[in-house]
């Protein structure tokens, strides 16, 4: 639906918006609440049809919010509707070893209750919950616009604004545009952007499980030879898992039945949370490297999976996402206060190298520890092995590590702080 908006105006020259913002998963309205906050005037166009973006039913995705993005949602006014359905993660335990057999080793890398006086290094949070909460504050926020249900077809820079084209046929002229349509962003791709990475030759496995014991808030991340298995607590006695396994076996489990598929999980999982069921629906991903080689163009800014996309091994995706979100909204607030164009070049470069260094370190690392991890090369086993039992060793170390994974180190932009 579209809420009623009046056009913004600089300098003799009228937009219908500030700013337009292609895709409305989760960074798009997360940036939109940020950006309407300081002033801007934002369209936001979703291509999925407004019921559908609302659909509060379960369906088992849910996604890791590192504390730092919390602090971002709470900033946006949204953390209140979703903290209710929130798990908060007080420990991460992480193992090595096989399927079936369990640890291999006596290192276990503990990150313990308490570690950090903040508070806990973040929460689980279903997907259902989170994008309602987003989509709502969206549709009663000021200065917020929502096209749902069309799509961006055509982009041309002209006379110093954004003409956009729409699939309904509807044109939108926008003093800057932002491309948060994902990995295969039509926004990237119509600006000659490119992008560099590469397949790992894995899929993830994704889906909630119900088991019989409680988890206690504890996240367990389980590296086996083709890939890791994460096990992360939500709500009551239930986990979401994310099972990476090669593309081909992984293939062959997603299309078994949720009996068989069990069968198969179940050495993996192991038995310390007792019986365990399947609920809501099972997904797969197939798991890549992928950076915008370039995350500004003239007038644009790329932000979330269309600027990088990474492997779910640290639980990252989303949280890289919602610091860039922070990153943008921050760096076009400040040109707006000092009376710059919002769009110019060099407004957007400050972005650029503000995000750029951070998401190319965060997925190489990523990509290491993927590398590192899902192998069964000896060698290897016992270089990671005695690598977590240092860091065990090591409180000073351990949190530093603990911070990492709560976002709360590096050059932490206005809202996450």
């Amino acid at each position: 639906m579209d809420n009623p908006a009046s056009p913004a105006i600089l300098k003799g020259m009228e937009y219908d918006t500030d700013i337009a913002i292609i895709g409305g998963g989760l960074n798009g309205p997360a940036l939109a609440l940020a950006l309407a906050q300081t002033g801007l005037h934002v369209t936001l166009i979703d291509a999925l049809p407004a019921p559908e973006r609302a659909d509060p039913a379960f369906d088992g995705r849910a996604y890791a919010l590192a504390l730092a993005s919390t602090r971002l949602l709470r900033n946006i006014g949204v953390w209140d509707a979703v903290a209710q359905h929130a798990q908060p993660m007080h420990e991460i335990k992480v193992t090595d070893g096989r399927a079936g057999e369990g640890p291999l080793t006596p290192f276990i890398l503990h990150f313990e209750r308490g570690a950090l006086e903040e508070g806990p290094m973040g929460h689980m949070c279903e997907d259902r919950f989170l994008r309602c909460a987003l989509n709502e504050a969206c549709t009663k926020a000021s200065g917020i616009n929502v096209i749902a249900g069309d799509a961006v077809t055509a982009q041309t820079d002209a006379s110093g604004a954004m003409a956009l084209t729409l699939g309904s046929g509807r044109a939108l002229s926008a003093r800057m545009i932002v491309g948060a349509d994902g990995r295969t962003s039509g926004t990237a791709a119509r600006a000659g952007i490119r992008r560099s990475g590469w397949d790992y030759g894995q899929t993830a496995l994704v889906c909630a499980i119900a088991h019989e014991l409680p988890h206690n808030g504890i996240a367990h991340q389980f590296f086996m030879p083709h890939g890791p298995l994460a096990i992360l607590p939500l709500p009551g006695n239930v986990s979401s898992i994310v099972w990476s396994e090669d593309t081909q076996t992984a293939a062959r489990f997603a299309a078994l039945n949720d009996e068989d598929f069990l069968h198969v999980l179940r050495p993996r999982f192991g038995d310390f949370l007792g019986q365990i069921s399947i609920c809501g629906k099972r997904y797969t991903y197939p798991l890549s490297l992928s950076v915008a080689n370039q995350f500004v163009a003239p007038r644009l800014a790329l932000v979330g999976d269309a600027a990088h996309g990474m492997h779910p091994v640290a639980g990252q995706g989303l949280n890289a996402g919602l610091r860039d979100v922070a990153a943008l909204a921050q760096v076009l607030s400040e040109a707006r206060q000092r009376g710059e164009d919002i769009a110019a070049p060099d407004v957007l470069k400050r972005y650029q190298v503000w995000r750029r260094f951070d998401t190319s370190t965060l997925a190489l690392t990523t990509d290491l520890s993927n590398r590192l991890f899902s192998n069964d090369n000896p060698l290897l086993r016992l270089g990671r092995d005695l690598g977590m039992g240092a860091v065990s060793a090591l409180p000073g170390l351990r949190r530093t590590l603990m911070r990492e994974a709560a976002g709360l180190t590096g050059d932490l932009p206005a809202l996450m702080r």
